[in-house]
């Protein structure tokens, strides 16, 4: 979809960035169900007035969020020492906005512009080895030194390694509100990253970090940079998800090998045997990521939606008639297209019905669901 990111916008009023904040904010409202409110109503303003409408024609009754709440979130923002960013501002990290899903809005402290430089993900295990640990430390001053800033998520073991040597050439990506240190023991390191480098979130001020949030988080880390550098990891763990998000992004996915005797090296080395690119040295990063032109040389990705609408033909749109093909079982949007015979703007306009309404979940990889 060609969503408003890709367009100039007149500089926001403060009304309608208020709007904005209340209406992501607002029950059932996701990055693509906002990105296509948005588009469809030109206005936040306008989207907020006809959502009770979409309700209804979703089948439920629908309130927004209340205008005193985001008056306090606003506040809250302020004493932080944070500011937003929306998604279509001048300064919105420009790989960031490409994926699916982008964050239509974030808070952030510090230098925005580390975002604009080039970026490289790296991410861990938790509980990883001391060789590991000394390892990402080691990578991450050696890709700060040459001009990438680091991304990560400021959790214990890899991320906080990874920080640690890169700092301040670096970006904190956390999956509380702005004004919420997790882990605890990251505190000081977390306030140091808003201080020298850059922190974001995604979720308001306040919200204590749940496990949803982690699987948006890490979407944030890996569409920040061209590529994400996996360091050790089982292969059960966050950072394999992180990593295949970057792959989806069409972004570079690297993994440093491992002993096959250690579990924590397993998630490695399925990655490389699966397509990610085998790297051992910040120079090996440097190279791929120096040369990358938008082809990645890992071959983990997903292949792209078959069927794209742009925002005229979800300004225009009659929803289809979809209700009877969807179940409980995620399926791909582009297979409702194909089956229902409807355009893909007409299909998405009555996902966005359902999504409001309640009755509609959305997946990884472009899939959705009726609640359970």
């Amino acid at each position: 979809m060609n969503d408003a990111s890709h367009t100039k916008p007149a500089p926001l009023s403060q009304d309608e960035a208020f709007a904005r904040i209340r209406l992501l904010r607002s029950p059932n409202i996701g990055p693509v169900s906002y990105a296509m409110l948005l588009a469809r109503f030109g206005t936040a303003a306008e989207a907020l007035d006809a959502l009770p409408d979409l309700g209804k024609r979703g089948g439920r009754q629908y309130r927004a969020a209340a205008a005193d709440r985001i008056e306090r979130e606003v506040d809250a923002v302020r004493r932080a020492g944070a500011k937003y960013l929306f998604h279509d501002q001048s300064d919105y990290p420009r790989l960031l906005g490409e994926i699916d899903g982008a964050p239509p809005i974030v808070t952030y402290r510090g230098d925005l512009s580390l975002a604009a430089k080039p970026c490289v993900a790296m991410v861990g295990a938790r509980n990883a080895s001391a060789a590991a640990v000394k390892l990402a430390r080691d990578f991450g001053k050696g890709l700060a030194d040459a001009g990438f800033t680091v991304v990560s998520g400021l959790a214990r073991g890899i991320d906080g390694a990874a920080h640690e040597g890169a700092m301040p050439q670096t970006i904190g990506v956390i999956a509380s509100g702005i004004d919420i240190a997790y882990p605890p023991q990251h505190e000081a390191l977390q306030e140091r990253i808003a201080s020298e480098g850059l922190l974001i979130a995604e979720q308001p001020p306040g919200t204590e970090p749940r496990g949803s949030h982690f699987p948006s988080r890490n979407r944030i880390i890996a569409g920040l940079a061209s590529g994400t550098l996996v360091v050790e990891a089982a292969v059960k763990s966050g950072s394999l998800i992180t990593a295949r998000l970057a792959g989806e992004a069409g972004r570079e996915v690297m993994a440093i090998p491992g002993s096959p005797l250690e579990a924590r090296s397993h998630g490695c080395n399925h990655l490389i045997r699966e397509g990610a690119v085998l790297v051992q040295s910040p120079e090996e990063v440097v190279e791929l990521l120096s040369t990358f032109t938008g082809e990645p040389r890992s071959t983990l990705r997903e292949t792209a939606s078959d069927f794209d609408f742009s925002a005229d033909e979800l300004a225009d749109a009659e929803p289809a008639d979809i209700a009877s093909l969807l179940t409980t079982a995620p399926i791909a949007v582009d297979e409702l297209v194909r089956q229902s015979g409807h355009g893909a703007a007409a299909v998405q306009l009555a996902l966005l019905e359902l999504e409001i309404a309640g009755r509609l979940e959305r997946h990884a990889a472009g899939r959705v669901s009726l609640s359970a």
